[in-house]
């Protein structure tokens, strides 16, 4: 992987969970149980790689209109992975990050989130974010809510308003825009994920299911984004002077 170029940011929607449980005749909670053993994986492949920001899709504003079981089976699997996430990330200097809407989410799963982010903020090594209760529209619904206020209170001029201004706003003001996103499964949509982020990523997707994913799979994708020519709205003349 050395000769390739290397995303600084990899942005990842899971999906194929229940399908890959499926096809083995499992419960489809045992497909998350799996996928959520294969992102451990794939964020120390990641880290190895030098992939600096990595950030998975990991429970959408959407997922709430699914059976009740599989909700509370998945709160129930998010409470173990959080309660686990402290130490693991620690060991491998990961700063962890969460983003979404928090409110619908219990109080303890609120409080884990808040002390897995304290306990990782000044880890060096690879940034892991990830996306809980999330929705792009509802994110850019929020920030501009918030926007709203502080014009409201003098702390912003309509003037002020840039793009840079709108990102700071954002859950995720903090990292850089996604250079590479990854979809498994064979699905081919953005479902609602980092919609203003999105703007200049490049796009792989894989028939592979999320379980199934791993180290070979990320290389393919690394591989095939080498192959893309990112310009940015230039053109390719632009891009070589």
């Amino acid at each position: 992987m050395a000769e390739l170029r290397i995303p600084k940011h990899v942005a990842i929607i899971l999906d194929g969970n229940g399908r890959w449980a499926k096809k083995r005749l499992l419960p489809r909670n045992m497909g998350h149980v799996q996928g959520a053993k294969t992102v451990e994986k794939i964020c120390e492949e990641a880290g190895n790689m030098g992939i600096k920001y990595l950030t998975v899709y990991a429970f959408s504003t959407e997922n709430w209109n699914r059976p009740e079981s599989e909700v509370n089976a998945l709160m129930k699997l998010l409470r173990n992975y959080l309660e686990d996430c402290i130490n693991r990330a620690n060991e491998n200097d990961m700063r962890v990050r969460v983003i979404g809407e928090r409110t619908r989410l219990s109080d303890d799963i609120r409080i884990k989130i808040d002390e897995l982010e304290e306990a990782t903020k000044n880890n060096s090594g690879i940034n892991f974010t990830i996306a809980i209760n999330y929705g792009s529209r509802d994110e850019m619904i929020r920030a501009m809510k918030k926007m709203n206020k502080d014009i409201a209170e003098g702390k912003l001029s309509e003037d002020d308003i840039t793009e840079k201004m709108f990102n700071s706003y954002l859950d995720t003001s903090e990292l850089p825009d996604p250079d590479l996103v990854i979809r498994t499964s064979g699905e081919e949509r953005v479902s609602n994920f980092l919609l203003w982020q999105l703007a200049y990523s490049e796009f792989y997707f894989t028939d592979v299911l999320w379980p199934d994913f791993d180290k070979k799979e990320l290389e393919r994708a690394i591989v095939k984004y080498n192959s893309r020519e990112r310009r940015f709205g230039k053109t390719s003349e632009q891009m070589e002077e």
